[in-house]
């Protein structure tokens, strides 16, 4: 099989017996990391802490791996098709094969993640690339070689992109990354505090009885708004692509974020404090109030709340089908209810299920086991339909949550890793 482009000075990969050809160009950029780190190599010394073997007169890379394995793994990387485990091959060493190779979870086919969520549940075992036999220290040692050896080759201009981009999306990665991290959350929680200071009676008091007062909460807020924008559009210039950059849900959330202060700052001063404008007023305190997408900023800076998101993102099918079974057992509880509450005697019919929309209320409530008690049946066929549905929603709501609990693990476990081997490059410039 043949990779690089004909007249080429090429190498030759054989991984378990597999021979595969490519070009030192097509080296230099492969997909694959541990590949892509022989282009850097300027010793057999180096070679040799990358592969297991190395002809210098055939110019051959010798790799003691499943050879089937990297074919599939080949195969995605080319981009044909997902990435899938090989046939007859147990999931956990496909996937130390993909950790070797420089892969992660998330590459997985969504059935595939399953299967591997699955047989990881099994034997309580989860593995990242630091557990892989041979991977793990000499993985973390690769990374923090490779971009020194890149150093002498790449432009300073584009290394000090490279630098700002870690700078901003990675808070672990340098000491400069974890100070700006640290102002970005200060700045999150003083927005917080002065946006729920600015919903208290007494504060909105003493604002109309002290002007300076409302002056100085307006000044934070527009100094917390101009740190947003300016760490924003800073991100924005120096991304590798801007419509990957947009597309981000992150990045989106930031702009959710901050334009609403800037649309009310317009309506401000086009329309100015006349409370007369009922409905401007009313969209100023919506646009005031949609200040608290800034808490999930900080998903940015704690791998919990990045374990959410991503969960989120993976188990969205779990999230639909829970949905699925809540509004069915709704739609069947509540009219059953409602007959039997309202619907069989009219003179002593329960008020609270006139309807079945009413009913639904109680029903969601009461599959949830939350119970506020504003709202219970009081006749016998009523109170026992009542404990069907209680017990029928601890099951419903019991089905998919493993599933979810699977893959959360599994996405922590990846963004740990992930936070590990940018700190370890943390301590080791500190120490330097």
């Amino acid at each position: 099989m043949t990779l690089g482009r004909s007249g080429a000075a090429s190498v030759v990969l054989n991984v378990g017996g597999a021979r595969y050809s490519l070009s030192r160009d097509l080296l230099k950029d492969f997909p694959l990391r541990r590949v892509s780190r022989l282009h850097g190599c300027r010793s057999e010394r180096d070679v040799l802490e990358v592969c297991d073997d190395y002809d210098r007169e055939r110019n051959e890379y010798f790799f003691d791996r499943h050879s089937e394995a990297f074919g599939f793994i080949l195969l995605y990387v080319r981009g044909h098709g997902k990435l899938r485990f090989a046939p007859r091959m147990c999931e956990l060493s496909f996937y130390n094969e993909m950790i070797y190779w420089g892969l992660e979870g998330a590459h997985l086919e969504y059935c595939c993640q399953r299967r591997l969520d699955d047989r990881m549940s099994d034997t309580y075992t989860f593995y990242s690339a630091a557990d892989e036999p041979g991977a793990g220290p000499r993985e973390e040692e690769e990374e923090e070689e490779r971009p020194r050896r890149r150093a002498g080759q790449a432009a300073p201009s584009r290394r000090w992109l490279e630098r700002m981009r870690l700078t901003f999306e990675e808070p672990t990665s340098s000491l400069a990354a974890q100070v700006l991290a640290s102002v970005s959350v200060v700045f999150v929680i003083v927005s917080m505090v002065v946006l729920c200071a600015s919903t208290l009676p007494d504060w909105r008091a003493a604002a109309a009885d002290n002007r300076s007062l409302e002056d100085r909460s307006r000044i934070i807020e527009a100094i917390c708004i101009g740190w947003f924008t300016a760490e924003c559009i800073v991100r924005f210039i120096i991304s590798k692509n801007k419509c990957e950059f947009v597309k981000r849900p992150l990045n989106i959330i930031d702009l959710l974020a901050i334009t609403p202060y800037y649309i009310s700052v317009l309506m401000t001063v086009f329309t100015g404090e006349n409370s007369q404008l009922q409905r401007a007023g009313v969209t100023l305190r919506v646009l005031r109030m949609m200040r608290i997408f800034w808490v999930i900023k900080l998903a940015r800076h704690f791998i919990g709340l990045q374990t959410l998101g991503l969960t989120l993102k993976r188990c969205y099918r779990e999230m639909v089908m829970l949905l699925v079974f809540i509004c069915v057992a709704m739609a069947i509880f509540s009219a059953l209810s409602q007959l039997l509450e309202h619907g069989l005697d009219l003179e002593a019919s329960n008020k609270d299920f006139a309807s079945i929309p009413a009913a639904c209320w109680w029903v969601i409530i009461s599959m949830t086991t939350v119970g506020y008690g504003d709202m219970y049946p009081i006749t016998m066929p009523g109170r026992i339909l009542g404990g069907v549905c209680v017990v029928s929603g601890i099951v419903l709501l019991a089905l998919p949550i493993t599933f979810i609990y699977h893959s959360f693990v599994q996405c922590y476990h990846e963004l740990k890793f992930r936070s590990a081997r940018y700190s370890r490059s943390l301590s080791t410039e500190f120490l330097n």
